[in-house]
């Protein structure tokens, strides 16, 4: 019987201000990652990371929220969609929900979401605002209630809802306007109905669009506070009372009018009367304000800013001036805003209690969430999170001992991912979790392939006409050598660590990025480099200020040739050659160009058979012969001398499949020279060299469902047969025996542990250390997912 298991998910946290929720019944964070929603428990010790993601909405999610006190959650998307999930059990080890309705309601995107029990408010790009109320005939569905337009050429951007009294609401509504917008409304207790909805008042004071409110709990009933943050980098504080609490407030109207107060009294019905008065003016960010949460218990604010910062707010005991009690995040640059350009910051925070400590959590523009806790209000710790891209993941390659694992994306990033298996003392840890421990590559394009030469190089391109050869630096062996137990040859001529200059493409070694700020006038502390110091006294795997800033590697070549974008690349299995191709509609570019990498030249002539792009190269494993698959439908085989490094077409095949070819790979060594393909015609061919006609022949082939876009066969062979695993465009993943009489299915990975959308890459590793018969799998996919499972059969 075949077990799978999943060993990690790597997947980014979506740039939306509302795209995250925490449960404290479930200690589970939900958060919008690409078009699923990921699951995760930040207080789990083992660090076990994302545990699920939830699949269902057809684009980016760009509302979360859980309805407390339920089993709901309710999500937002792109897609135009809400959805209502449902846990179905306890579990919170591994929680599973189900969708229990979908509202098809909306035209537009789904921009704000605001929810109570029993309530659900919805914001649409449209400019509309809708009110969900349970159906009365089944609790758990909701119906709509009533639907209003704030204002002309007005778009919800923020909600946050309180039940004032009874069954009687306020909505407070910000958006593409300086103003805060205040409904209300009443709930029939017998239908549901929403009666009454009106515009209350508008609070004036911002100066730019309202990005986030939040009502605080009423600690004493009917008197509270609502803040709300605004692109104009202020938060305002707006003082709630109602009925009797107001005729105190009335009583003081002369020192009112010194401050210039103006109070906006109305009623939400005949007994219920509402008076609110702006309460202080917080000032103190340098950037727009994302999120805003209220602590549980204290009276302090948590603010998110664009300019990468966390800021608890406060009233002084002395004084009422709300002061700022406690600043997280990072410095921002000088002159670094989103108006100058800048695309940085946090986007969305929380603020939770667990056994009397506080946890404070915001997402940035990596995809990353920072952690931190503190006992005492004052003294906070960061605790390792969790990291991923944040768009579509192009490419994976294991090393070539399997110990660690490259990916690159379209969030223009390189990433490396390795198990934790030993703490900083060197003692043996009691699970296996994965994680980030290197960011080699961050880019100014797209990334779009890599494959590791050796142990410690790597070669990538991206979406630029040359490839870039990275060696590893000494502060990331040493990590990888502390936590992952990988062995560390010859560091004494190993760079100690690597930056990007200002303005620059290219990461350097420190040294030579030393020598050049030698010759300016000013200090640039950002190439002032201290990575190696910081990275040699990690007691954890690194966190995402380490993995932004100091684990870069140096770069050592740039090779040149290419006419268009790089779309595929693959190195012998001696790290001698690498072979590469571009995008291209014409003969001229659809060539294989091979470089040496002993003088990072150029070998000519290219290899040229190909009409258009080229999808994917492959040598075999003895590096004899270079498998291409190309968009014209064609493969081309290629036979490499191994004296001279020169190569000839073998084999040009004109009609292997009907469609394109998307990937294709070889079958290892001892099981003959045979190599498959996968193709958009939904079959995977396997294919033989028969050594009568010289020529390689088909030998089997299956069809699937959905078109074949990743493939990849492992290089051992067991009991007689191959394992191959096949990735399909809605995600699917499948693992096949393989022997000469054909394919028999070994395993159908389950839907929930898959990606959401197209796998772009499968790639097997070498290492089993998994124990026997165990074997990594990884995954990439366009929903933005880095996946590894381990296979036991």
């Amino acid at each position: 019987m075949s077990i799978v298991k999943t060993e990690g998910i790597f997947i980014g946290a979506n740039q939306q201000n509302q795209v995250s929720d925490f449960n404290k019944e479930r200690s589970l964070v939900a958060f919008g990652a690409g078009k699923t929603i990921a699951l995760w428990n930040p207080l789990d010790s083992k660090n076990t990371g994302v545990i699920a993601t939830l699949k269902g909405h057809n684009a980016d999610v760009t509302c979360v929220n859980f309805i407390h006190g339920t089993n709901l959650l309710v999500t937002a998307s792109e897609d135009f969609h809400v959805k209502i999930w449902k846990f179905q059990d306890d579990d919170i080890i591994n929680p599973h929900l189900e969708c229990i309705q979908t509202i098809e309601h909306y035209t537009h995107t789904i921009v704000s979401l605001s929810v109570l029990p029993g309530v659900i408010v919805i914001g649409c790009a449209n400019g509309l605002v809708s009110i969900w109320t349970q159906d009365p005939t089944n609790e758990e569905l909701f119906q709509l209630g009533h639907e209003v337009a704030i204002e002309r050429n007005v778009l919800p951007l923020s909600l946050s809802l309180s039940n004032v009294l009874a069954n009687k609401y306020m909505l407070a509504i910000g958006g593409t306007n300086v103003h805060v917008f205040i409904f209300s409304f009443t709930i029939n207790p017998e239908t549901n109905a929403i009666d009454n909805c009106k515009l209350a008042t508008k609070l004036e004071g911002h100066e730019d669009w309202v990005k986030s409110l939040a009502f605080r709990y009423q600690e004493t009933a009917g008197d509270y506070i609502l803040c709300s943050g605004s692109q104009d980098r202020y938060i305002r504080l707006w003082r709630i009372k109602i009925n009797d609490l107001i005729e105190h407030v009335e009583d003081n109207l002369d020192n009112l009018a010194l401050l210039n107060n103006k109070q906006y009294i109305f009623n939400v019905d005949s007994d219920l009367k509402v008076c609110i008065t702006f309460e202080a003016l917080i000032m103190g960010h340098d950037d727009w304000i994302s999120s805003l949460q209220w602590h549980e218990t204290r009276l302090q604010l948590l603010a998110s800013t664009a300019d990468t910062a966390l800021m608890v707010w406060e009233p002084d005991e002395a004084s009422g001036i709300w002061v700022c009690n406690l600043r997280l995040g990072e410095l921002s640059s000088k002159g670094a805003s989103t108006a100058t350009g800048s695309s940085g910051g946090f986007w969305s925070c929380l603020w939770f209690t667990h056994n009397d400590e506080d946890f404070i959590l915001t997402n940035g523009r990596t995809g990353a969430w920072r952690l931190w806790s503190s006992k005492d209000s004052l003294i906070t710790e960061q605790r390792l999170a969790i990291t991923g891209a944040t768009k579509d993941v192009t490419d994976v390659c294991w090393s070539p001992d399997g110990k660690y694992l490259l990916s690159t994306s379209l969030d223009q990033t390189t990433r490396l991912y390795a198990p934790w298996l030993f703490n900083a003392d060197g003692s043996k840890r009691s699970i296996r979790t994965w994680h980030e421990f290197s960011r080699p590559q961050i880019h100014g394009y797209d990334m779009i392939c890599v494959e590791a030469s050796n142990k410690s190089r790597f070669v990538s391109g991206g979406d630029e006409k040359i490839l870039r050869s990275f060696d590893e630096p000494k502060g990331v062996a040493e990590i990888l050598h502390k936590f992952v137990d990988l062995s560390i040859e010859a560091t004494e001529e190993m760079p100690e660590s690597a930056s990007v200059p200002v303005l620059g493409l290219s990461n350097k070694a420190t040294e030579d990025v030393a020598e050049e700020d030698d010759d300016e006038e000013d200090d640039n502390s950002e190439t002032k480099n201290i990575s190696y110091d910081l990275v040699h006294s990690l007691t954890t795997p690194p966190m995402e200020d380490t993995l932004q800033r100091h684990l870069l590697w140096p770069e050592i070549e740039k090779l040149y040739g290419h006419g268009y974008e790089t779309t595929c690349l693959d190195v012998t299995s001696d790290g001698q050659l690498v072979a590469s191709a571009c995008r291209s509609n014409t003969p001229q570019h659809s060539v294989i160009r091979i470089f040496d990498t002993k003088t990072w030249l150029e070998m000519k002539p290219t290899l040229g058979f190909h009409s258009l792009t080229i999808t994917r190269l492959r040598f075999s494993h003895d590096g004899k012969y270079l498998l291409a698959v190309c968009r014209d439908r064609k493969w081309s085989v290629w036979e490499r001398n191994l004296e001279d490094n020169s190569f000839t077409l073998l084999q040009g095949h004109e009609k292997p499949h009907s469609k394109i070819i998307w990937d294709g790979d070889w079958a290892p060594t001892e099981f003959g020279n045979s190599f498959f393909t996968a193709s958009r015609d939904r079959s995977i061919k396997s294919w033989i060299f028969d050594n009568e006609q010289k020529i390689y022949v088909q030998q089997n082939l299956i069809k699937h469902t959905k078109p074949v876009t990743a493939l990849a066969v492992h290089n051992q062979v067991i009991d007689g047969r191959l394992f191959i695993a096949a990735g399909l465009e809605n995600g699917d993943i499948l693992v096949y025996k393989y022997d000469s009489n054909g394919f028999e299915l070994l395993i159908k990975l389950d839907d929930k542990i898959t990606p959401a959308d197209k796998v772009s890459r499968l790639r097997w590793s070498t290492n089993n250390t998994g124990g026997d018969n165990q074997f990594f799998l990884a995954s990439a996919s366009i929903d933005n997912s880095t996946r590894i499972y381990s296979v036991k059969y």
